[in-house]
């Protein structure tokens, strides 16, 4: 299975460089992923290395604790469109959820989502699926999936638990059809890719990429 079109490669370190920007967005044009998504003040530069060439840009709002005001993550987003971003990795208010208000939320993505949509750019709206409970995983997938954002994201990668298949399969389950999955976070090889993607993944969040379509061609090798 060819896995590249599945992958948003990913450098989100706060340590980043121009150099290592280049040297994601260059492996992204080389290995033909899905997009790059990268710190939101690098966007410019990797719309420069990437127009043309089918690869996204993506950049990520509120990350990555997601507690923002709403009107800072409008800010943010705002940037980033006119920086040229393709496609917004918007992480919630995880403070929020856990204290169950349940109407901030539906106000945080009601407010973000129209500027999002108007501009014909997708939103991946990130809930954190490690430090929830499956019955708030599932209430995500009933908020975001009405509210009709393009995909619900996993993880920002950050927390102590990250993308697993089970949080895929519950969120494939409650999902509308229309509303894509993005897994992300500790996503090292191409066995553990293929299995989220199995699980209802159409996107994968990996800063490992290069090695797991390498690990897919030796694992391809030996059939």
């Amino acid at each position: 299975m060819n896995i590249a079109p599945y992958i948003d490669h990913t450098f989100l370190k706060p340590t980043a460089t121009l150099a290592d920007i280049q040297k994601t967005c260059e492996e992204a044009l080389l290995y033909r992923f899905a997009a790059v998504c990268i710190p939101p003040p690098f966007v410019k530069e990797a719309k420069k290395l990437t127009q043309q060439s089918g690869v996204k840009v993506a950049t990520v709002i509120g990350f990555p604790f997601g507690y923002s005001a709403i009107e800072a993550k409008v800010a943010e987003i705002v940037l980033a469109i006119v920086d040229g971003a393709d496609e917004l990795d918007v992480v919630i208010n995880i403070s929020a959820l856990k204290n169950n208000d349940w109407q901030f939320l539906a106000n945080e993505i009601n407010t973000m989502l129209p500027i999002i949509h108007n501009k014909q750019k997708v939103i991946k709206v990130i809930i954190e699926s490690g430090v929830l409970m499956d019955e708030e995983i599932v209430k995500c997938c009933t908020l975001y999936g009405t509210a009709g954002v393009d995909f619900v994201k996993t993880s920002t990668g950050y927390a102590e638990k990250s993308a697993t298949v089970e949080a895929v399969a519950l969120m494939k389950k409650n999902l509308p059809a229309s509303v894509k999955i993005k897994a992300s976070g500790g996503i090292r090889t191409y066995e553990f890719a293929k299995q989220l993607i199995d699980a209802g993944a159409s996107r994968l969040g990996c800063s490992a990429s290069v090695a797991i379509i390498k690990g897919e061609k030796s694992s391809s090798a030996g059939y």
